[in-house]
Parts: structure tokens; sequence; C-alpha cells
């Protein structure tokens, strides 16, 4: 994923905001501090997982979405948000 893509989208940055914030969240949660709906949480969140991003575990119905710490994009991605929230 392009950055212009995943910074572009207010959307997306606020799920991802709450991943790398809380380590990990299930959509309800998501949805509930995003203000967005179900279907557009559901879309970022797969557009995170395409990018390796994000990572989904399941636990039966139950999906948890966590942001993929072992991907060196994500950590500066952390950082990057870190730094423009202090501005």
């Amino acid at each position: 994923m392009k950055v212009e893509k995943l910074l572009s989208s207010k959307g997306k940055v606020k799920v991802l905001k709450i991943l790398l914030r809380d380590g990990q969240a299930n959509i309800s949660r998501i949805v509930r501090e995003t203000g967005l709906n179900h279907k557009r949480v559901e879309k970022h969140l797969e557009e995170l997982k395409s990018a390796n991003i994000a990572v989904e575990r399941r636990y039966g119905k139950l999906r948890i979405y966590e942001a993929n710490l072992n991907n060196p994009k994500v950590l500066t991605l952390k950082k990057l948000l870190e730094t423009l929230e202090t501005l």
C-alpha cells in the first residue's frame, strides 16, 4: 500500500491509531471508538491486512486485529503518527 493511500484516508488512520495505541481490538470496539460504520471499518481492516500492516486472529466467531509490529514499516508508521500528534 502506498503511503498516499494510507494517509489519505482519515478512517484508515483512525483504525491504525487504535491498533497502534491499544495493541489489539475487535471490530465492535473500533467502530465505537472511530464513529465509523461497521462496513467501513471492515474494509479498512482488510486493506491494512492486505498491506501486512495489521493481522487478524480468530477465536471462534470473534476476530481480533492488531498492528503487525514484526513489520518494520509499521514501527516507522507508529513513530511518524506519534511525532505528528505532538506537533
